[in-house]
């Protein structure tokens, strides 16, 4: 396997990297969350890249830095600053974007387009803001030499909507252990009445792709009337019912939670819930799985190729059958157990060090071919 640093002849070749850190300006988000665990990881290679990340004026260091070159550039910010500033600070190395967005015209660049949903579900995301993000992939796609993305099946629907070839595009799957490394904050069990496994987990969250209208749906079923279910976002119970779906009354609307509340939610659950129309990745039913807590999740996008044995399937426009499955979970121990360890093992294969791993390989490969070719053509 192509290493990032290997014998190039008379020197030691290693490519240089210039990274796209807008992601350090912008609050916190799925996306976001993946861009640092990857550079942070990539860092930590014996053999990582020669790195540099290139920011907007005014940014700060990233908390728990490991050594990272962080170059704040250029006098704009947000679009300005990805459009013009960042390209005119471009060394002659690879750029590489994290978090969909790229500078349009960039060429000699790798960027991680994370799923098509603005493509499927613009719906979910605003026209202006899906449009805008459509242009980028394309861009990406038709400008840079390969494409990242984040499993088999958002390469799958990238390719099918003819961004780029899937051959051309390669798959860095998401890592979840991060939340192994989070001290839990048990005290959020006391703080919202819950007992240890007596209740479901999931995302307060409006999107259409989300589709937590079939789980409020499935809770106002009188089987699970004693089970609370725990929504973690920014979502009301007022959004829900905007949009018509009744709130049950066992609903618990938690808000953001510090991540040490999180983990214990994800870990003290009977279940983590998901039921999403689409999901390029979708890290939080794995990253329960890893704390040994399995998924119930509707057989969508790409959740059954990420949660592979650690989850059971439910329609997700039946409340009946997800009301089925958690009881199921709740009324069958052993298959709760089981469920929850063949989770726990297909889980720990997603570490943000492997994706580093397949990363620095994918850019090793690139820039080397670039070298070889320079090579060729001074000889």
């Amino acid at each position: 396997m192509p290493r990032a640093v290997h014998d190039a002849g008379p020197h030691v070749f290693r490519p240089h990297v210039d990274i796209n850190g807008k992601f350090l300006s912008a609050g916190p988000t799925a996306v976001h969350r993946v861009a640092k665990e990857l550079v942070t990881a990539l860092a930590a290679l014996k053999d990582a890249p020669e790195m540099r990340i290139l920011v907007p004026p005014g940014i700060g260091r990233p908390r728990n830095d490991p050594g990272l070159d962080v170059t704040a550039t250029g006098r704009f910010r947000g679009i300005a600053w990805e459009q013009i500033s960042l390209p005119m600070a471009r060394r002659r190395g690879l750029l590489l974007n994290l978090c969909n967005m790229t500078p349009l015209l960039a060429r000699h660049a790798l960027t991680l387009v994370h799923d098509a949903q603005v493509f499927t579900t613009p719906v979910s995301f605003g026209h202006a803001r899906s449009a805008w993000a459509r242009l980028h992939s394309r861009a990406a796609g038709r400008l840079q030499p390969r494409l990242l993305t984040v499993s088999e099946f958002a390469r799958s629907e990238l390719a099918a909507f003819g961004i780029a070839e899937a051959e051309r595009i390669d798959i860095i799957p998401n890592g979840v252990d991060h939340v192994l490394r989070t001290p839990p904050d048990d005290a959020v069990l006391a703080r919202l009445g819950l007992r240890p496994r007596g209740f479901a987990l999931s995302l307060a969250n409006t999107q259409a792709h989300k589709n937590i209208g079939v789980l409020l749906r499935a809770f106002s079923r009188p089987a699970l009337a004693e089970m609370p279910l725990v929504l973690v976002g920014r979502a009301r119970p007022e959004a829900f019912e905007a949009a018509g779906t009744a709130v049950p009354p066992g609903a618990i609307f938690a808000g953001y939670v510090s991540d040490g509340e999180m983990r214990s939610l994800l870990a003290q659950a009977l279940a983590f819930c998901s039921p999403s129309l689409t999901e390029g990745f979708g890290m939080p039913p794995v990253e329960a799985m890893i704390l040994g807590t399995p998924a119930v999740i509707a057989p969508r996008g790409a959740l059954p190729e990420v949660c592979g044995p650690g989850a059971l399937h439910a329609d997700p426009h039946d409340p009946a059958a997800w009301e089925a499955a958690l009881l199921r979970f709740r009324d069958d121990p052993d298959l709760w157990r089981a469920t929850a360890s063949a989770g726990l093992a297909h889980a720990a294969r997603f570490t943000w060090a492997a994706a580093a791993r397949r990363l620095a390989d994918v850019i090793c490969r690139l820039e080397g071919e670039k070298e070889g070719h320079r090579g060729r053509a001074g000889a």
